[in-house]
């Protein structure tokens, strides 16, 4: 079965400027054990009460941000949807107990700056996910369980957020520059070392045992595809954090696969 997998999507300019963490990516696809039929994405950038599916046949590429070069805005990534794995998608969540709909979403940047460092050909179809930050990492680790069944189906199912992610760091650090703050990498690798150990009762209660958590998130959005990816990984997945690195100065770019345990049934 193929892995799930957390991505780092990290500023939209890195989409221009993919740096190691593009490299890393794309080698990450490469060593799949096979090419996805498809790739389910949850973004942190498609926030809703109850969860949506992207069930567009030719999703648009969306610039969900501003004040960024204008290269960036002509991007597009065209990859086709997949509105029968959608509707699958609906029904595994609500065989989950969660209300799912399906909508004509597009790509936004969470989804299509990583994709294009993965699989650049746009030729997997694409199916988004939102995530719903007032729900906390245990719901979107029972989330990604729902969808646990597609790996069987050579589905790719993608957490794409960022390791830290705060703003007003980000702005601060456009501003001024200077060194990364010792929390990136403090916050990174303790989350690396719960996942490491399957230590899943620390990783839900980060926010009260990881260093400077509220520092590092002052909002979950950007930490919860995480548990989307660690759910759908199955029981005893074997981690492997393939990435580790920072990207504008306090952009934590650490990501995961989440390899199916010895004798998972293939």
């Amino acid at each position: 079965m193929l892995p799930s997998v957390f991505v780092p999507h990290g500023s939209p300019t890195f989409a221009l400027d993919p740096g190691e963490a593009g490299i890393r990516l794309a080698a990450a696809a490469a060593a799949l054990p096979r090419r996805p039929r498809a790739i389910v994405v949850a973004s942190a950038h498609w926030d809703t009460p109850d969860p949506m599916v992207g069930a567009a046949e030719r999703p648009q590429t969306v610039h969900d941000f501003w004040g960024f070069p204008e290269p960036l805005y002509d991007l597009r990534y065209p990859a086709p949807g997949a509105p029968d794995l959608a509707a699958t998608v609906v029904d595994l969540l609500h065989g989950a107990g969660l209300p799912a709909q399906a909508t004509q979403q597009g790509l936004d940047h969470a989804v299509w700056i990583p994709l294009r460092q993965m699989f650049p050909q746009a030729d997997v179809p694409v199916v988004p996910l939102s995530i719903q930050s007032a729900r906390g990492p245990k719901y979107h680790y029972r989330l990604g369980q729902a969808l646990a069944t597609l790996r069987e189906l050579d589905v790719l199912v993608i957490g794409s957020g960022n390791l830290t992610h705060s703003l007003r760091d980000v702005h601060a650090a456009r501003v001024g520059g200077g060194d990364t703050p010792p929390y990136v990498r403090a916050f990174a690798d303790w989350i690396w070392r719960c996942i490491e150990v399957g230590d899943t009762t620390a990783l839900f209660d980060y926010r009260r045992r990881a260093p400077e958590a509220p520092r590092a998130h002052p909002t979950e959005d950007h930490l919860l595809p995480l548990f989307v990816a660690l759910g759908a990984a199955g029981a005893n997945a074997q981690p492997e954090r393939f990435h580790a690195g920072v990207d504008t100065v306090v952009l934590a770019m650490d990501a995961f696969a989440f390899h199916p345990a010895e004798g998972a049934r293939e």
